[in-house]
C-alpha cells in the first residue's frame, strides 16, 4: 500500500488525537491536539493538519503552515512544517519523509520556493532526519528550536 493524506474531521477526529510519539520524544513535538488547537485559532488557510494514513491504519500526523506571518508584523511570510508526529510503533519505515515530500508538493502547487522546518535540537531531536532530507539551518532559532529551510 501506499500512505496517503487525510484531513481530519469529525470522524476521525479520535484516531488522530491517539496518536502518540515514543515517551523519549514527547518533549520535542507537540502532541496532536495541542496541534489541532493551534490549527483552530489561527485564520482559516494557515495550518494544514492532515493525517497519514497507511490503508486503515493512521501512522502519523502532520501539520504545516501555509503562507504564515513568521514575525507577526507582516514583515515575512513563509510556509513550512509545523508538526510532525510519527506514532511509536510506525517510525523507521518511511512515514516522515512521505509529509515532508507531500508539504513540499502543497507549498509548491501554491507557488511557495521554500519549505522551512523547526526542531528540538539535541542528541534526542530529529535533526539528522531533517539534514538527511536537505534542509539546512539557516542561523534563525524560533522559540528556542533550530530554523531549517529547503529549497524547493
Amino acid at each position: 500500500m501506499t500512505p496517503r493524506l487525510e484531513p481530519v474531521t469529525p470522524r476521525n477526529f479520535d484516531t488522530a488525537v491517539a496518536i502518540s510519539v515514543h515517551p523519549a520524544q514527547e518533549h520535542a513535538v507537540s502532541s496532536v491536539m495541542q496541534s489541532l488547537a493551534e490549527a483552530y485559532v489561527h485564520p482559516t488557510g494557515v495550518a494544514w493538519p492532515r493525517l497519514i494514513m497507511e490503508g486503515d491504519r493512521a501512522v502519523g500526523f502532520l501539520m504545516a503552515f501555509l503562507d504564515i506571518d513568521w514575525h507577526g508584523d507582516g514583515s515575512l511570510h513563509r510556509s513550512g512544517l509545523w508538526r510532525l508526529n510519527i506514532a511509536a510503533g510506525e517510525q523507521g519505515r518511511g512515514y516522515g519523509r512521505f509529509a515532508v515530500d507531500r508539504v513540499a508538493a502543497e507549498i509548491r502547487r501554491r507557488g511557495g520556493k521554500e519549505l522551512y522546518v523547526t526542531w528540538h535540537p539535541g542528541a534526542d531531536g530529529p535533526e539528522e532526519f531533517y539534514l538527511r532530507l536537505g534542509f539546512e539551518r539557516n542561523g534563525e532559532t524560533s522559540g528556542g528550536q533550530t530554523v531549517g529551510v529547503l529549497s524547493l
